[in-house]
């Protein structure tokens, strides 16, 4: 609520100076959503037209609990098919486009993957006559520092990092990002299976920046990825969804949206800023270069902007919405959520990431990797005997049939 104080005075400032004006038509698509009607938003109906969208799991109203099945009326207005995928992080979400495994026509990458993908040419420049639209995203949130020339991308959703924990299992609540590293949750800890949100984590429990200049950074901050490891019980994405409602775990990191959705599953869990600070994201919606679609994907983009969309997207999953015009009809619990609108004491604290130089970036990919297949408890020296024995029997095997030949000559 309080990203949009500035905002709302400048609205009120200028509905007050404006003259009264008929309200605007809308075309009705399903009881609950009707969009603007001064859009064509059946210029590809007969075409027999699919979109493949590729976004993040649990990311979208689906129509499950009564919600608005977002997809579904896109479909039925538009008459495009939509092909609808998921991802549990931005980094699988590269490495699927970068290999050319797949084509989609909309993603929705995270702004410091925005850059990445800018800079790399992965990513289209879009025509904002197709999204009238993005004119519904909040000022402060264009023109940003991951897309500077705003030419690329339109925001979806912000999410911020914090800590979810099981009252029942946890004596005293968590404040800090350092709790993670207390040996009485030895077990019971639920760590980010991405290379940037964990980093983050440890940076802010060392007090250095979330976002890495050297190598030498990177390192220091992993080794303390490393001191954690032997405490964590998994590293998870979408899988914190069962393991924190189910009770498997006490305590685990990930966004805020999703975690109003485990408190509404689960009342025992409960969430937590951090006292050092968190990560705000600005997830984006964008066409890959390889779209073969790109005029369908920007229809996508601007129907995900019309308010009635964005009410029933923000009400399903939690996050917070960067409409103004969305916030002002959304449910007033979530309105007043001080999970999606933390206080102004939270947002102070809150860092967001940047692109990271090419020779960081693989020093992260690199020591991510070593730290993940790190076991302080020496089973990778075991693994390594074992191989030495099958080796040895191998040899052994052959000798054998070797001497056996030997003998059958004579």
């Amino acid at each position: 609520m309080k990203r949009f104080a500035v905002l709302l005075l400048t609205l009120a400032m200028a509905f007050c100076c404006a003259a009264p004006a008929f309200a605007a038509r809308t075309i009705e698509v399903t009881e609950d959503v009707s969009v603007s009607d001064d859009y064509d938003w059946t210029r590809f109906q007969g075409q027999n037209l699919t979109l493949n969208v590729y976004n993040w799991g649990e990311y979208i109203s689906n129509g499950s609990d009564d919600s608005v099945d977002v997809v579904a009326a896109f479909e039925k207005l538009t008459g495009i098919k939509v092909n609808y995928t998921t991802f549990d992080s931005n980094e699988s979400m590269y490495a699927k486009l970068k290999s050319g495994a797949a084509n989609y026509d909309v993603v929705i990458p995270s702004d410091y993957m925005v850059a990445k993908m800018i800079a790399e040419g992965m990513l289209a420049p879009l025509d904002y006559s197709n999204i009238p639209n993005s004119q519904n995203i909040d000022a402060v949130y264009r023109d940003p520092d991951y897309d500077p020339a705003n030419a690329y991308t339109v925001p979806y959703m912000l999410c911020t990092t914090g800590i979810i924990y099981n009252t029942t299992m946890v004596e005293n609540a968590p404040t800090k990002w350092a709790d993670l590293w207390d040996e009485q949750y030895a077990g019971n800890i639920l760590m980010f299976n991405n290379s940037r949100d964990a980093y983050a984590i440890a940076a802010f429990k060392n007090g250095t920046s979330i976002n890495p200049e050297t190598p030498e950074e990177v390192d220091e901050v992993v080794e303390t990825l490393k001191a954690q490891k032997p405490l964590v019980q998994a590293y998870v994405m979408d899988e914190i969804f069962d393991k924190m409602i189910g009770g498997e775990a006490a305590i685990g990191v990930y966004y805020s949206g999703d975690a109003i959705t485990m408190i509404d599953d689960n009342p025992d869990l409960a969430w937590v800023f951090p006292e050092e600070g968190s990560v705000l994201s600005v997830d984006c919606m964008a066409v890959p270069a390889t779209s073969e679609h790109k005029e369908a994907a920007e229809m996508f983009i601007n129907f995900m902007c019309e308010p009635d969309i964005g009410k029933a997207n923000a009400e399903y999953i939690g996050y917070t919405t960067p409409m103004q015009k969305v916030w002002d009809i959304l449910d007033e619990d979530l309105k007043y959520s001080e999970i999606a609108y933390p206080s102004e004491e939270v947002e102070a604290k809150e860092k967001v990431f940047t692109a990271l130089s090419d020779e960081v970036n693989n020093e992260l990919d690199v020591k991510w990797s070593e730290m993940k297949s790190y076991d302080e408890g020496g089973s990778g020296v075991v693994f390594l005997m074992l191989l030495l024995a099958m080796v040895a029997l191998a040899c052994f095997n052959i000798w054998r049939k070797l001497r056996k030949k030997t003998r059958n000559q004579y």
